[in-house]
């Protein structure tokens, strides 16, 4: 990949679609990752105005840490990012305190995770629509087409895309060059929506470099039975997410009305 070249693109490709949209700029949630730092700082090097927004509901002290680093060196580099932090904890608490928390804790845990990204969500749009900004999406392509590794209307919920044809392994590739702070380039990738510090991979049961290569062998058309050991196992992993994502990769079913019957 040429680092600087897409990076250049991106950038570009963001301005121009800012520019014919008639917005001043970009929103992005801030989480810690390379992913949010990554965009926020290409989003920033539009010189259009970026307002960086933290959203801590539970949050796990390193994410917070690593969130206010970058958003302070990110200021510090340019003049046309601004930033906030807005507590969505007791937003959270209290939808608990309104809704059931019967049934499996599993399930009961999923779903609150969710509503965390669908909180986050709903407050980017809140601070888009007051200064007519756009949000800027910030899954890579593994996350958005490969595993589905997101919630739908949650984190999946966005304007624009501008790192999601990157593989995560070119997301650090491009937070090097873009200077994102080493402790975000060495932490690891972690969705943040369970109030503690599991990682992605706890989550998933592999990393990113599995995964790619494993999406890769799907682009192949290889099938299980073209592996054996760590790596069927990785492939069975990224199968299963695969198809049980697939909704959230997909438009949305629309039932069509045969002309005969209208």
């Amino acid at each position: 990949m040429h680092i600087e070249k897409v990076s250049t693109h991106i950038v570009n490709w963001l301005k121009d679609y800012a520019q014919k949209a008639g917005v001043n700029g970009f929103v992005v949630g801030i989480s810690g990752g390379i992913d949010s730092a990554v965009t926020s700082t290409l989003c920033a090097q539009t010189k259009l105005k970026v307002l960086c927004i933290e959203m801590p509901i539970h949050q796990a002290a390193s994410h917070v840490s690593r969130a206010q680093e970058h958003i302070a060196q990110l200021k510090s580099r340019f003049d046309n990012v601004q930033d906030i932090q807005v507590n969505l904890t007791p937003v959270f608490e209290e939808f608990k305190t309104e809704v059931s928390m019967d049934g499996d804790t599993a399930v009961v845990d999923m779903a609150l995770a969710n509503t965390r990204a669908r909180l986050r969500m709903t407050t980017l749009y809140y601070y888009a629509g007051l200064k007519g900004l756009l949000v800027a999406g910030t899954g890579n392509k593994v996350e958005d087409f490969g595993v589905g590794f997101y919630t739908k209307y949650g984190d999946g919920g966005v304007d624009l895309s501008p790192i999601a044809d990157l593989l995560k392994s070119e997301v650090y590739d491009i937070g090097t060059f873009v200077g994102v702070p080493e402790s975000i380039m060495k932490a690891k990738p972690s969705d943040g929506l369970f109030g503690d510090a599991r990682s992605d991979e706890d989550q998933i049961g592999a990393n990113y470099d599995e995964l790619e290569w494993a999406m890769q062998m799907l682009d192949q058309g290889k099938t299980l039975n073209d592996f054996t050991g760590r790596q069927h196992e990785v492939f069975k992993i990224f199968k299963r997410y695969n198809s049980a994502n697939k909704h959230k990769m997909i438009p949305i079913p629309i039932c069509l009305i045969p002309p005969e019957l209208k």
